[in-house]
């Protein structure tokens, strides 16, 4: 039986194994105060992102995006996490004697990590909407990293001492100390480590999502909704099991509360999804087809396409005149143009207003014989240029 200063009776049962707490949360450097709930929650958000980002790029995402949107999803997720720790342990600032100017001091711990999920999450849909970034790919990289964070910034609660369950003698055992304990077990000195189950069970959900991504192809929104309702159930039975004083409405804890709304609405989404679903109809590639040849300008061009494919021009069909690549010459364009007219039986342009339009002299495309560049042409499948 040991007794500990300053508590009123006597430890009852005290393990021969324990999992020890921190004797302080704060670390003092030099004239800085520094919280070890508050590194844990970097640390945890820091690992989230880069996550998120080694996942993004991967998938073929720019590098820098995942950075740009966390300048503004991780202020927006503190300042939510603010606000779910308040509205979950309204008394604590609110109730008589309290002074709500705590409400203000983030430094003293008191961030909900749900409200810090949906503010940031929230914050993201904005900043993508606003800047034409497609949020799908991203949810699907940051639905695993979101567990993961979250797995490492719950240790706080283990500096902190403020999440344990019931009194046990179990080897892995969190032991409190007098001070943090609440009302009623001041004879207990090891307790359930809740915040060690909570962490394992993020872990779990991290796997899960990243295997369910991978395994059934989930898109941004089934990714999302998937992380939001196995975070929300493994939340809902773990605050069950801790002891301590918090509000209540509705028979329930108003983390409980939070959680059964999030669990409902993420598994009936995808239930909604999975009922919703169109089979895609996948069709078949087809093998590309024979290239087919160009269409001749006229009869004549027909007539001299030979069955190789290739193009033969006669220079003297197309009458006196008319230069090795088929161009009429100026000063001789009157007489070769009509000939090959007539032969090819194609009608007359008809006169404008002012009458017969003059035929206009062309110079030379090229010195290439125009059969090898439409024999080419034809190979390459590439359109002829009148």
């Amino acid at each position: 039986m040991f007794d500990y200063p300053g508590q009123a009776g006597n430890v009852l049962f005290m393990p021969a194994a324990f999992l020890p707490s921190p004797a302080s949360d704060i670390w003092h450097l030099g004239p800085l105060h520094v919280g070890a709930f508050a590194l844990c929650m970097v640390a945890g958000v820091l690992a989230g992102l880069w996550l998120t980002d080694w996942r993004y790029r991967r998938a073929g995402g720019q590098p820098g995006v995942i950075l740009n949107v966390a300048t503004v999803a991780v202020p927006v997720g503190i300042i939510g996490a603010r606000i779910y720790s308040v509205l979950t342990n309204y008394r604590l600032y609110f109730d008589h004697g309290r002074d709500w100017v705590d409400v203000f001091r983030v430094w003293d711990g008191g961030l909900g990590v749900g409200g810090a999920v949906a503010a940031g999450a929230l914050a993201t849909w904005a900043y993508c909407r606003r800047n034409d970034i497609e949020i799908g790919p991203l949810a699907v990289a940051a639905a695993p990293a979101l567990p993961l964070a979250q797995a490492i910034a719950v240790w706080g609660n283990w500096f902190s001492q403020g999440l344990y369950g019931k009194p046990s003698g179990l080897p892995w055992a969190v032991q409190i100390a007098p001070s943090h304990r609440a009302s009623g077990y001041q004879a207990a000195a090891t307790f359930q480590p809740i915040f060690l189950y909570e962490s394992l069970l993020y872990l779990l959900v991290a796997v899960a999502v990243g295997y369910a991504i991978r395994r059934f192809s989930l898109t941004g929104n089934r990714a999302f909704a998937l992380y939001a309702g196995l975070y929300a159930t493994a939340r809902f039975f773990v605050e069950a099991q801790r002891v301590g004083y918090t509000p209540r409405l509705f028979g329930l804890r108003t983390n409980e509360l939070f959680m059964l709304v999030i669990l409902l609405a993420a598994w009936s989404y995808l239930i909604f999804l999975r009922h919703s679903r169109r089979p895609v109809q996948v069709l078949p590639i087809r093998p590309p087809g024979p290239v087919k040849p160009l269409r001749p300008r006229s009869n004549t061009a027909a007539a001299q396409v030979g069955t190789s494919g290739s193009l033969a021009v006669a220079d003297a069909a197309a009458g006196p005149g008319t230069a090795e690549s088929g161009v009429p010459e100026p000063g001789a364009a009157g007489t070769g143009t009509a000939e090959a007219r007539a032969k090819s039986d194609e009608p007359e342009p008809a006169p404008g207003l002012l009458g017969p339009r003059p035929s206009v002299p062309q110079p030379r495309r090229s010195e290439e014989p125009a059969a090898a560049t439409m024999a080419y042409r034809l190979r390459r499948g590439s359109p002829a240029q009148g």
